[in-house]
């Protein structure tokens, strides 16, 4: 990182550090990650990190930032204090989607080319377990509220593997739809939501009896999957029709559509619940929604292709 760019995002890292919420968006044909701050909702800083960003997840008390680089077949390491790179960890090839466990010891990276997850401890730095999955092209590996399982998607496969952390091994497999990728728990743990791509619909995971309880009609390519902290909605991004989806988890019915930019990908909501980001790939933009009023209220450029969103 050149020393322009150290110095602003320090400055910036300073000034938000203790205010509101910061976002995150990994930019992968610009080699960047954005830093967004919520109370404004305007670019505060952009760290360059080289490579091909794409999964991106931050620890719990905010110093550090995990970034995967499909081109380095690593997980890169960043202390944000210091905005500098401080780790890799390799972890296989092609790493997608990474995800910090609930009590933030671990993290989760499907790896796709291997056809696994790795488990990377987050106090060593260091891959404490690579768990094979049943389905191939693994993208998104998403953890139970109660860190008792993970989820694993697959791009080329038409259901989901349920692995068992504590056998650190796949239990199940739980047919949803065509290409699966996003997934998202209620905060409760017992149902989770699962788009599947080709499909276009969005499967309803009864997490005890592991079996799908109901399949939503969705849009074109549905993809990302976000969960309101309050458990009543869940928004799920639509690719081909250039919308995010709003569910109401209580009838399980589609109640809004909220037009974005071009291919929105991956999103994240602040901890309170009150505003989604969306990565929206072809248009170069972060689309704001305040889900109170189901309405976008900002589109913020950020850099080249931007994959998903972490907030923290």
């Amino acid at each position: 990182m050149n020393r322009p760019t150290a110095i602003a995002f320090l400055a910036a890292f300073a000034a938000y550090a203790h205010a509101a919420p910061l976002a995150y968006v990994p930019n992968e044909g610009s080699a960047t990650i954005s830093v967004i701050d919520t109370a404004s909702d305007r670019v505060s800083a952009t760290l360059m990190v080289g490579g091909k960003p794409r999964g991106i997840a931050v620890s719990i008390d905010g110093a550090r930032l995990f970034v995967s680089d499909q081109k380095a077949n690593a997980v890169v390491v960043h202390d944000l204090a210091k905005g500098t790179e401080i780790a890799r960890v390799a972890v296989g090839d092609s790493p997608e989607a990474i995800y910090l466990s609930p009590d933030g010891r671990w993290l989760a990276v499907a790896v796709e080319e291997n056809d696994l997850v790795a488990l990377i401890d987050i106090g060593t730095l260091t891959v404490a377990n690579r768990i094979r999955m049943k389905g191939k092209n693994p993208e998104h590996s998403v953890w139970s509220p109660d860190g008792r399982w993970l989820y694993v998607s697959a791009e080329n496969a038409n259901s989901v593997d349920v692995v068992d952390l504590a056998k650190g091994e796949v239990v199940a497999s739980i047919v949803v739809g065509e290409r699966p990728r996003g997934i998202a728990f209620t905060p409760d743990g017992t149902r989770a939501y699962v788009a599947a791509e080709n499909a276009n619909q969005v499967a309803v995971i009864d997490v005890a009896k592991r079996e799908v309880i109901t399949q939503i009609k969705a849009g074109v390519r549905s993809n990302g999957v976000t969960m309101n902290p309050d458990g009543k909605s869940v928004y799920v991004t639509s690719g081909g029709d250039a919308n995010v989806q709003v569910i109401d988890t209580a009838t399980n019915t589609i109640v809004e559509r909220i037009g974005v930019g071009k291919r929105p990908w991956n999103m994240a909501i602040t901890p309170d619940g009150s505003k989604l980001y969306v990565a929206c790939g072809r248009s170069n933009q972060v689309a704001v929604i305040d889900t109170k009023s189901r309405k976008k209220t900002a589109d913020i450029d950020v850099g080249e292709l931007p994959w998903g969103v972490v907030v923290r």
